[in-house]
């Protein structure tokens, strides 16, 4: 999206601060509006503080504002603690949970959001991909940082260019279960990010199941997912696997001792199930590359520390 899509999505309050303060657009990385407190607007490194604080109302008419007065249409994505805007663009919510049968049936009286704003780096996998191929082929793969360093902004760009091939290696065909509609970015079903000529999108659907999903209806050479964690998911990569479809993968965690923490991830690494680590650098860049490491936990790359 270009700056005048992006602020025409907002109400006029929003508007008005991101003018008054010539944010750039294009390294606007969240939005944050809680009730009773300061909106934070995070360009880059940059954090800005607005004078007034928002009421309540406010918040509920964002709310509103950001759903097209359609909440209902939304349903599924609010009771998960989100909503999704075109473009990959993301708004995380807080406040009263509604619990039936042990479980979040739908969330009321919303106090907190947090706008995240998706970014496509196109090129930024340019230091990566040499190191996901070998003479048989495409290595699983899982890409690790801490939340908001472009996990997922690299995964896309790999994707995209898995996808669509070079003079060195066809395209192939990729499946990408999107559960959060954060990495192709679908609105009515259309992706509004650029993932690939060969790439088949199954938006808003639980990883694991979906997983299962594209292998059987789709027949892909790849599977993408965003955001790993459960027992599920991992079962159905090692499925995938079985199947003889590589995983593309991200994981939270900014090294391999913090992914050893996680039981399940845990699992992952000491069964060797993925054949490359690529952990992501922290700063005003999303996507960099700051370290490739084997399935032994080898260094196979790492990014000269800025002196």
């Amino acid at each position: 999206m270009n700056c005048e899509e992006i602020l025409s999505i907002f109400p006029n309050y929003i508007r008005g601060l991101l003018k008054e303060w010539n944010v750039d657009m294009e390294c606007l990385r969240e939005i944050r509006i809680r009730a009773g407190r300061q909106v934070l607007v995070l360009c880059g490194d940059r954090e800005y503080v607005s004078r007034n604080t928002v009421t309540a109302e406010q918040v509920q008419e964002t709310l509103a504002y950001l759903g097209n007065y359609s909440l209902y249409a939304y349903e599924d994505e609010i009771r998960q603690g989100f909503l999704s805007l075109p473009g990959g663009h993301r708004v995380g919510l807080a406040g009263k949970g509604v619990i039936e049968n042990r479980s979040i049936r739908t969330m009321r009286e919303i106090s907190s959001m947090n706008i995240r704003f998706a970014h496509e780096v196109k090129g930024c996998s340019e230091e990566l991909l040499p190191f996901l191929w070998t003479d048989s082929g495409l290595l699983h793969t899982l890409i690790a940082s801490a939340p908001g360093h472009g996990k997922t902004t690299l995964l896309r760009d790999c994707i995209r260019r898995i996808s669509d091939g070079d003079s060195r290696h066809r395209g192939m065909t990729v499946g990408v279960v999107d559960e959060r509609s954060e990495i192709a970015g679908s609105f009515r079903g259309l992706p509004g990010n650029d993932v690939g000529m060969r790439t088949d999108v199954l938006d808003t659907c639980p990883k694991a199941e979906g997983m299962m999903m594209l292998i059987r209806s789709m027949a892909p050479e790849v599977i993408a997912v965003d955001e790993i964690g459960s027992r599920e998911e991992l079962i159905a990569m090692q499925y995938a696997m079985n199947c003889g479809c590589v995983v593309l993968a991200t994981v939270h965690g900014g090294s391999m001792e913090e992914l050893m923490v996680k039981p399940v991830l845990r699992e992952m690494i000491e069964g060797k199930l993925f054949e490359r680590y690529a952990f992501l650098q922290p700063g005003r860049t999303p996507g960099r590359l700051g370290q490739i490491l084997d399935a032994e936990g080898q260094i196979l790359w790492q990014r000269e520390p800025v002196c």
